[in-house]
């Protein structure tokens, strides 16, 4: 396996990035079909996740509380 570069991101497929999030690889797939997952590539029949937008996902969906909507407070 070639080491990756500066220039070379390193897509995870479903089940890696699921277990990245914390999450399981069935909840990805409910989210690609019904909408709220983090963006997703589809090559051919193969989805795989940048962990930039993984991350950004989660920034998204961060909580204070549990009465915390995430809208923001102006």
């Amino acid at each position: 396996m070639m080491p990756h570069t500066a220039n070379q991101r390193r897509m995870l497929r479903t089940a890696e990035a699921a277990d990245y999030c914390g999450s399981s690889a069935s909840t990805f797939e409910k989210l690609r079909l019904y909408g709220g997952g983090p963006r997703y590539v589809k090559l051919g029949r193969r989805v795989v996740y940048d962990p930039t937008d993984l991350d950004a996902w989660l920034a998204a969906h961060r909580r204070a509380s549990t009465s915390d909507t995430g809208a923001r407070q102006l």
